[in-house]
């Protein structure tokens, strides 16, 4: 009997399983082995994820059940189905986030850290916070009446309010409405108190703003009494509508930016003291459903802890310092002779273990050697003070030809790539605003260097962005190569980014969505083709998210055949392992740890080949269809074994892996495998690294 791979029940919804990666994310809140304060940044980083999540992909789906579309998803559900499971996931996941806060709250207590009301404060602190009030709040806030003749106010998305009820004083019985926005983006939204009096000095005690202003809400409103005060948050649509057939994209960007300041409501974050008066009153202004409000039993917006983590002498409280490490391939060698050393063999570069500065000095020699005689790079996401930025600038500025590809469609990035963009092109740098209908999400950099044998090319190719920001936090890998057949692609690649080229013949990079699609399929079926004969048949592949449909029939092909599949995907997976006669064969884990896995990285059997790649795409129909994106072979033995070995050590975590049930819920093993010995990869790598890095202080001290 003809299995049907593609049946709608083999596989799981895309917005659920985000929903339970989000989960997974919230849950190192309560792992005991994170320190405090790094348990509270979890809480953090799940808020922020939900942020973009109804930002983005609730939006979309309201969309899609007002746009009256009959869309199915390659789980079969329509949008309505979706909307109501995620609406019922993501409240009892937001319950969760605030009751595992509360843990938290009181554990910080316990070690010298409160957060207070104003009601807590001595008469002295009471004396400090009236004058902090009236010399740094009050100057800065403006209330606004919501009346017959002002108009409920246009608020900014994922803004902080207080939503204000109020009566005058002079025996008037009408109830009057107004908002005071919350000024987080100019006074610190958490404010420490100073201790005075009878406080315990060694205690150091916190208001948030909102508290504050709720408190002094009267000094707004002369005259009137207040009778609620309750902070709430408006979340709306922020998804870019872009002409891609636009004359100047710049321009259509920049428009459709100030269009999501003013994208229609989709969630209201409300303080659950809130009366029922209230709660209808916004609903109705900010057209909501029921459905759409979540009643907050804490502060909102819980991204504020990410500056709170910070907190001054609370070092016992956070991780040890995780320093990258210098790349030891690259161990005594100094800038002259970098070129000399890359020429000699590939460097792999494995961050955050290994630092990013080594791909920054790449382009900052770069920028300087006189023998160079041009630079071409991508950058999808790069920080706001990027050497980078300055070492591109510098080096059109040495007359050297810069050619910089800035991806301005890079969600959530789009205003500082348009401004590192224009800078670039103030130094003389050549600007490609991206491509028509694309994304260009590719990691890589050329330079094209004269020496004596003639031209040379030396290019960068990684995982993860030009950011070095991120890249201390982020898991990546990175590959410098003086390949001739990869600079003759690279300089093909450039010239279909700039100009009007034909796709040439590659001779070793995949390129999306040209025939990278091709080349993951060609990779898979090999596999399959050898099970069926009996032999040996293994594919690892690590990713962020895996949601192609094709893809996974292929996938699902090859473990019918009996191929050992093994899956690393921290993120969206709607494969289902463990179906009977279809995926028996497939593993899915997914890490959840100090730093965000990110890179992309795939081994196949092949006979004993051995075949790897690292490649900036997931497996996902925008990665493969509708974004440039590279795979890349790794082939200097060294380094297929370091990224054979990354792969076992993830696979064999059992610190902080989950692994994926049918049904798609998760096992965390930690609890499965108590009595193995503990395998942690990312401190695994990060020990290994500087273990690396002393060995060669230590030769050195003594040659």
């Amino acid at each position: 009997m003809r299995l049907n791979y593609t049946d709608p029940e083999n596989f799981l919804n895309r917005e659920c399983t985000w929903i339970k990666f989000n989960e997974r994310v919230l849950r190192e809140a309560m792992v005991p082995s994170n320190p405090l304060l790094e348990q509270l940044n979890f809480i953090a980083i799940a808020a922020s994820n939900l942020d973009e999540f109804f930002m983005i992909r609730v939006a979309g789906v309201k969309h899609l059940i007002e746009s009256g579309i009959k869309h199915i998803d390659i789980s079969g559900m329509t949008p309505q189905e979706q909307f109501e499971a995620i609406q019922d996931m993501v409240h009892k996941q937001v319950q969760q986030q605030y009751a595992y806060y509360n843990i938290i709250r009181n554990k910080l207590r316990e070690n010298g850290l409160q957060f207070i009301h104003v009601s807590d404060l001595n008469e002295e602190q009471h004396l400090w916070l009236e004058s902090y009030f009236e010399r740094e709040i009050y100057p800065v806030v403006t209330p606004m009446a919501v009346d017959s003749s002002h108009p409920f106010p246009f608020l900014s998305s994922l803004n902080l309010n207080l939503a204000v009820l109020l009566r005058k004083k002079q025996c008037d019985i009408s109830v009057k409405t107004a908002i005071l926005p919350v000024p987080s983006s100019v006074i610190k939204r958490i404010i420490k108190v100073p201790n005075t009096g009878v406080s315990n000095g060694t205690e150091k005690k916190f208001l948030f703003l909102e508290d504050i202003l709720g408190a002094f809400a009267e000094q707004f409103f002369l005259g009137c009494d207040i009778l609620e005060v309750v902070p709430f948050r408006v979340t709306r649509d922020a998804d870019l509508d872009i002409d891609d057939d636009a004359e100047d994209l710049l321009i259509e960007v920049e428009k459709s930016l100030k269009k999501r300041r003013k994208g229609a409501s989709v969630r209201l974050e409300l303080a659950y003291s809130s009366s029922r008066m209230l709660k209808e009153f916004l609903r109705r202004e900010l057209q909501l459903e029921e459905k759409d409000i979540y009643m907050i039993s804490g502060p909102l917006d819980c991204k504020v802890f990410f500056s709170f983590v910070g907190t001054d002498g609370c070092d016992s409280l956070r991780y040890p310092p995780a320093v990258p490490q210098p790349s030891y391939e690259l161990a005594g060698i100094d800038a002259p002779d970098f070129w000399s050393a890359i020429a000699k063999q590939d460097i792999m570069v494995h961050h955050p273990y290994e630092t990013f500065t080594t791909v920054e000095n790449f382009i900052k020699l770069a920028a300087t050697d006189p023998n160079v005689l041009a630079i071409k790079q991508t950058l999808y996401r790069v920080s706001s003070r990027s050497p980078i930025i300055a070492a591109l600038a510098e080096a059109a500025e040495n007359g050297k030809q810069v050619t910089v590809l800035m991806e301005v469609k890079a969600r959530f990035d789009e205003e500082n790539n348009i401004f590192m963009a224009r800078k670039l092109e103030q130094a003389g740098c050549h600007v490609i605003y991206g491509i028509m209908g694309l994304k260009t999400h590719s990691k890589i950099t050329l330079v094209v260097r004269h020496e004596e044998n003639g031209i040379r090319r030396y290019v960068h190719l990684a995982t993860g962005n030009y950011n070095g920001k991120t890249a201390r936090i982020y898991t990546d890998v990175g590959i410098l190569t003086a390949s001739t057949l990869i600079g003759v692609d690279a300089s093909s690649f450039f010239n279909l980014l700039s100009g009007y080229s034909d796709p040439p013949q590659w001779n070793k990079l995949a390129v999306a969505p040209i025939n990278l699609r091709e080349s993951i399929y060609q990779s898979i079926e090999q596999e399959t083709s050898l099970a069926r004969q009996g032999k040996k048949a293994v594919i690892i592949a690590k990713m962020n998210s895996l949601l192609d449909k094709a893809v996974i029939t292929k996938l699902y092909a090859a473990s019918a055949a009996g191929v050992q599949i093994k899956l690393i995907i921290r993120g969206i997976c709607v494969l289902r392992p463990g179906l009977p006669g279809i995926s028996e064969h497939i593993e899915v884990h997914s890490i959840v740890g100090r730093f965000l896995e990110h890179s992309r990285l795939f081994y196949f059997y092949n006979g004993g080949k051995e075949d790897v790649f690292i490649s900036s795409a997931d497996w996902m129909p925008r990665n493969l269809n509708e974004r440039v994106e590279l795979m890349i072979p790794v082939e200097f033995p060294p380094h297929k074994e370091r990224i054979k070995r990354i792969l076992s050590l993830y696979f064999h975590d059992n610190v902080k892996a989950y692994s994926m049930n049918s049904d798609g819920t998760y096992r965390y093993l930690a609890k499965e495998r108590k009595n193995e010995e503990p395998v942690h990869a990312q401190r695994q790598l990060q020990y290994e690294a500087e273990e690396k890095n002393d060995e060669i202080k230590h030769k050195n001290k003594y040659f």
